[in-house]
């Protein structure tokens, strides 16, 4: 039943009726057709029969915009206060209202006090945020989708998702890589003479590839070819106008309860999948018991405790998951779970201020391992390996690490992909998972 209340509104206009009600069933991925466009949000947790994927969002007319530049937390924090709404209904999903976007690995960087050689990327700010109050949540265990928003925008959007809405053909595109192969085996060598010398343990080493964006390579093009060929439990789609963000992301980075609870999930090993079952299972297996993949693994949760640690009470760090299999469309992972509780008065600002850049993407020690990626990468990261995040006006929180993702500018589209290296890393095999990781994205404008 609808929950009617009084949401704020701008000065001088009168507040409107935000209600909370169950609309007739739509696929998460038919309401985005219907209703995308700029300023869409779709928090798309496509991986069907993956228990991370039971629920998704598709946020709609953001009440507020903000660009972020410098001090990206405090910048958030004042942001989101300062557009506090009335209590809003009650709805059953963990995200009740709030920002969703994105802060950007080189906007995390620059906070963590390690300079670049780099410029700036052009055509995309540090991280952009949109304030939503309107809503569509989508149960996909039970299939029930619920609406959240204006009473006076629920008959509009209810005969929209009415209508089928046409599939949106994707052009062709025409990628090409920033460091070939031998470029790449080089630069693999010269970071392992750096763990020779003792700089790090690990280091993540990247590489991008580029296409001129194309008038039809819409964001929401550009998403549903990407969900058809590596559906993933932590996808998006966020279209801030002249650019934004497609992703296919299989990791979670720090989810935290209104209760304060916080859990972070880092990737570390790969191994491809295969379509032969025996095969395949062969294959998780074998990633599972591999001396490298785990002392690579452990290397960067036992990391990301050390960042947990300094916005956690003391005591409540444990780790009640290492080494295990995650399965998706083209790879299984090495993943483990550290879980703790936020210290009293700290918020979900202090926690991504403490663990941004990500330990699974920076590498050990985190710091001298930026300056490193740096030296060896001839291009910024931009948004990639930062986090696409969504902050809740309780508190809460989720979000995930931007890879298997798309850039895009106005003019050109990103695509990029790594791994971690360590001392006994195969630079042929590192490649070659790379561009395993990497191959949904290149396949989008190939037929």
């Amino acid at each position: 039943m609808a929950q009617p209340l009084a949401a704020p509104a701008a000065r001088g206009q009168k507040r409107r009726m935000i209600i909370a009600t169950e609309l007739t069933w739509v696929a998460p991925e038919a309401a985005f057709l219907a209703l995308s466009g700029p300023g869409v949000a779709f928090l798309d947790s496509s991986a069907t029969g993956d228990a991370r994927a039971c629920v998704s969002y598709l946020c709609l007319a953001p009440q507020a915009t903000l660009v972020l530049a410098e001090a990206p937390y405090t910048a958030l924090r004042n942001w989101m206060a300062a557009h506090q709404p009335a209590p809003l209904p009650n709805w059953p999903f963990p995200f009740k209202g709030g920002a969703v976007g994105w802060i950007g690995y080189d906007a995390a960087r620059v906070c963590a006090g390690v300079d670049s050689r780099h410029p700036p990327m052009q055509g995309l700010p540090p991280g952009w945020f949109g304030l939503y109050t309107t809503l569509l949540g989508f149960d996909h265990t039970t299939q029930r989708l619920h609406y959240l928003g204006p009473r006076e925008r629920l008959v509009e959007i209810a005969a929209r998702l009415a209508v089928p809405a046409a599939a949106l053909p994707l052009p062709s595109l025409d990628w090409h890589a920033e460091m070939g192969r031998d470029a790449y085996l080089a630069g693999h060598e010269r970071l392992r003479d750096y763990i020779a010398a003792g700089d790090v343990y690990q280091a993540n080493f990247t590489f991008r590839f580029t296409t001129p964006r194309p008038p039809q390579a819409t964001l929401p093009a550009l998403h549903m070819a990407l969900r058809a060929l590596s559906p993933a439990p932590f996808a998006a789609c966020i279209d801030a106008g002249h650019y934004g963000l497609v992703s296919a992301s299989p990791e979670r980075f720090i989810r935290l309860h209104a209760d304060g609870r916080v859990e972070t999930r880092p990737i570390k090993g790969t191994a491809a999948r295969h379509p032969d079952p025996a095969l395949d299972a062969a294959a998780a297996r074998a990633l599972s018991q591999n001396p490298k993949e785990r002392a690579e693994n452990l290397m960067i949760t036992d990391l990301l405790r050390h960042d947990l640690g300094q916005v956690c009470a003391i005591g409540s760090i444990t780790v009640p998951e290492l080494f295990a299999v995650e399965s998706f469309a083209q790879a299984h992972h090495l993943v483990s779970a550290v879980t703790g509780q936020l210290r009293p008065g700290l918020d979900a600002f202090d926690l991504l201020a403490a663990t941004l850049p990500g330990g699974s993407i920076t590498g050990a020690p985190k710091r001298r391992a930026m300056q490193i990626i740096d030296e060896l990468e001839p291009a910024p990261r931009g948004a990639y390996c930062g986090t696409l995040a969504w902050i809740g006006f309780d508190g809460a929180m989720d979000s995930a690490i931007i890879i298997r993702t798309i850039t895009a500018t106005a003019n050109t589209l990103y695509a990029q992909a790594g791994g971690g290296i360590t001392w006994d890393s195969s630079a042929p095999a590192e490649y070659e998972e790379a561009m395993l990781k990497i191959s949904p994205l290149l396949a989008l404008g190939h037929g």
